[in-house]
């Protein structure tokens, strides 16, 4: 069930305005949509319950890996102070940087490079959001969260693959909270769980 708060802010934040115009019409529809690149949006279901379980507050500054066209990052801009949004694709992040400027979203810096290391020069991070599934999280990620820090993903492989709240606890302590059951397309650039062989 989604808190009043975030329903207002998806009222705001216009969806449609962040899906590309071919497929403006299947905005709300809950399914990932494809984009280029071979690379998905997440479904409006999943987004929301991310955005929602992350709990950003005005005084965080968040990193959000996998911006695609950058509608989860002009919804992070409403609650933090400040949202780094590194997107591998550069066709995809001067998308998200034309999409966030037209909405008036100033607090967002677009990143064009690969997200699995994150972004060192900017760290500590209060949050962490991965707009896409990953294998595991890499540990350089984590090690960017302040303590008492989140970081949001959706780990694991088809056709099971959880999304997960990881709590930095301490200095090399991490509390990890299974969330909810889903399915979403990979991030580029994370390492894939090594196959098992004789």
């Amino acid at each position: 069930m989604l808190d009043l708060s975030v329903l207002e802010l998806l009222s705001v934040v216009h969806r449609e305005d962040f899906v590309p115009e071919a497929l403006r019409a299947q905005a709300f529809v809950d399914t990932e949509l494809p984009l280029p690149g071979g690379r998905r949006m997440l479904a409006p279901k999943v987004e929301a319950r991310l955005f929602q379980e992350l709990k950003v507050q005005r005084h965080e500054k968040v990193l959000e890996i996998g911006a695609a066209t950058g509608h989860l990052a002009a919804l992070l801009s409403h609650k933090a102070q400040r949202v780094v949004a590194v997107e591998a694709d550069a066709g995809l992040a001067a998308q998200a940087q034309a999409n966030l400027k037209r909405a008036g979203v100033l607090n967002v810096t677009v990143l064009n490079q690969d997200g699995a290391a994150g972004v060192p020069a900017e760290a500590p991070f209060d949050a962490i959001l991965l707009s896409g599934s990953v294998a595991s999280v890499p540990q350089a990620l984590l090690d960017q969260l302040k303590v008492g820090g989140r970081l949001a993903a959706i780990v694991g492989g088809e056709p099971v693959m959880r999304a997960v709240m990881i709590t930095r606890t301490g200095a090399s302590d991490f509390r990890t909270v299974e969330m909810f059951d889903t399915v979403a397309g990979r991030l580029p650039g994370f390492a894939e769980a090594s196959a098992f062989s004789f």
